[in-house]
């Protein structure tokens, strides 16, 4: 059915948000209300040891954003994406370039994400390439695109068919919280397009299908236990639609884009920063992302993270794009930070793969 947005990108409506230099002075306490915490980098020197900052390890994961395009407009989004950006997609030329570096530095998994990646013209020529080249794939998948539109009826088996692993954002087990979240009409297709993986084979032990669900809070606050808020999804999708699926991921939302906008809007900018602050556990920078990843642009810039995409922050080398990749600087470089680091931080750690201690 078609999707009733709740909201439109940050860019469309000329918001201030849209703007990441904006977004950065927020952040750094010289624009809005300030927050009153610990510059990041600092804390992690004093409180972690990291006095040289976080270096990066040897890459397991490559990150593509392959564009912002997207049949929805959520409210949270990081990435600002929606059905303007029709633009801001990565075209074939940068896509090879990609496969290019993916084979010489043999990097065993392709993560690729939006916007709906889907929606780019060639993301099925690349997924069946870096399936061809035996890659673990990761496709974030919004679920409601493969209920958008005839063309799109057949991607549970194109999964399938390239054994690619499902990661899909569900923000609830019910429509309310959905909806309001996504967008009205977004929980029954979700629900449907999860019954169609699930017909092919996905989340259904034994498969080998991996089918994830990812969940992260509706408001200004952390996401409760990763384990519990997984028993409890897979008992209410089981009893209420017959759904199964593999594992959940509980991802803490990070003040950037549109939900950094709604947090100022709605004047819980400051309490949340103070929360994620409070909640800073040294022993999730070990295990974060943005160590063992590197994630591309739809224009082929390099980044530390994609949080750090979205507000521009390029990785640390002399020249940040993947028709200069110079491997051996970017394993020398240190990560870039910033105050939004500490919602990676916060209590068990979130990365794009859940809980991180």
């Amino acid at each position: 059915m078609a999707i009733k947005q709740k909201t439109k990108s940050l860019s469309a409506t000329d918001n201030k948000f849209a703007s990441t230099f904006y977004q950065l002075q927020v952040l750094s306490n010289k624009q809005e209300i300030q927050a009153d915490i610990p510059v990041f980098a600092q804390r992690i020197a004093e409180e972690g040891g990291y006095t040289e900052g976080i270096l990066p390890s040897p890459v397991e994961i490559f990150q593509i954003n392959i564009g912002k395009l997207c049949n929805q407009t959520c409210a949270h989004c990081h990435v600002d994406a929606g059905p303007d950006k029709k633009t801001e997609n990565m075209d074939r030329a940068t896509l090879e370039k990609c496969l290019e570096i993916i084979t010489k530095y043999n990097i065993p998994s392709v993560d690729i994400t939006g916007g709906a990646p889907e929606m780019n013209a060639h993301f099925r020529w690349f997924v069946e390439s870096c399936s061809a080249m035996g890659k673990h794939i990761m496709v974030r998948c919004n679920l409601t695109i493969i209920r958008a539109n005839k063309k799109y009826h057949d991607l549970p088996q194109f999964f399938k068919d390239n054994n690619v692993h499902v990661i899909s954002s569900l923000p609830y087990f019910t429509k309310s919280r959905t909806d309001s979240q996504r967008g009205d009409g977004v929980f029954n297709d979700s629900i449907e397009a999860l019954q169609e993986l699930n017909k092919v084979g996905y989340g259904i032990e034994g498969s080998g299908l991996l089918l994830d669900l990812v969940f992260n809070p509706s408001g200004a606050f952390l996401p409760g236990n990763q384990e519990e808020l997984e028993a409890e999804f897979k008992r209410q999708l089981d009893r209420r639609f017959n759904i199964q699926f593999n594992t959940l991921f509980a991802i803490t939302n990070l003040p950037v884009s549109r939900f950094l906008d709604y947090l100022i809007e709605s004047e819980n900018y400051v309490t949340y920063m103070e929360e994620l602050s409070n909640a800073y556990n040294p022993s999730t920078v070990a295990g974060l992302m943005c160590r063992n990843t590197l994630s591309i642009s739809w224009d082929g810039y390099i980044y530390d993270c994609d949080f750090n995409q979205m507000l521009d922050l390029k990785s640390a080398v002399k020249t940040p794009h993947i028709n200069e990749i110079n491997m051996e600087e970017l394993m020398s470089r240190k990560i870039i930070t910033n105050q939004h680091c500490y919602g990676c931080t916060a209590g068990a750690g979130s990365s794009c793969g859940g809980e991180i201690a």
